[in-house]
């Protein structure tokens, strides 16, 4: 890993803090000044920073039960956003893993491990994902056989890969799908004539949203949800 990096993600300085301090003539690798922000940073190195050690980064990974109202970004002017729920350092290196409309409520995955970030949601990966949608009207009775087919969306070329809905008592259902397209459940229920008015994901791959926790906390994912994304 670059070094510039490497002590961003151990720190609470941002990569511009760490370059500078690299120019300064701070940051040192066995007892060496470093004098690039691309010097690679081996496993057994030792990093200084004005003479206190630092101890390695790690990948880190949340779950967070995303409340209404909070957009799914790093920095906004306009809106608080999810970073803003997390009380951990050097936020500016998380990633959002799969992005929720800012009135869209449950399950958001945090990591600062670009590579699992993909791994969960590249296309090619078809991750299912579940939602539970409160609906303007009761479910169609043909929405399962149409959702099952692949629905071709308005402004698409393509039709959606099959999906799964299945219609739950007081106007709600339950859909799963394996991809991210922009605004896709409400799309995708709009086209069978119904309106969705709350929208909550449960579930990402074999991640489900924790119930012990309420909108706003958070956790560390278990070793095992970690690993369940391959």
């Amino acid at each position: 890993m670059r070094i510039d990096r490497w002590v961003a993600q151990a720190t609470d300085l941002s990569r511009k803090a760490v370059q500078l301090a690299i120019k300064q003539g701070r940051i040192q690798v066995d007892e060496k000044a470093i004098n690039s922000p691309a010097f690679p940073v081996r496993a057994n190195d030792k990093v200084t920073l004005d003479g206190h050690l630092l101890k390695a980064p790690g990948a880190r990974y949340f779950m967070l039960h995303k409340p209404a109202g909070y957009l799914c970004a790093t920095t906004d002017a306009h809106h608080p956003t999810v970073l803003d729920l997390l009380d951990e350092a050097n936020k500016h290196g998380l990633q959002i893993v799969g992005r929720l409309d800012i009135d869209t409520t449950g399950l958001l995955l945090i990591t600062d491990d670009g590579q699992w970030n993909h791994r969960v949601t590249s296309p090619r990966r078809a991750c299912e994902k579940t939602y539970l949608a409160g609906l303007a009207e009761p479910l169609a009775s043909e929405a399962p056989a149409l959702f099952a087919e692949g629905i071709l969306l308005r402004n698409e070329q393509h039709p959606t890969r099959p999906a799964q809905v299945q219609s739950l008592p007081d106007n709600y259902c339950r859909i799963t799908i394996t991809e991210g397209r922009y605004h896709q459940v409400k799309r995708m229920l709009g086209a069978v004539n119904n309106r969705v008015v709350s929208l909550h994901r449960e579930r990402i791959g074999e991640i489900l949203l924790d119930p012990t926790l309420t909108p706003g906390q958070y956790r560390p994912l278990t070793a095992a949800e970690i690993a369940s994304v391959q």
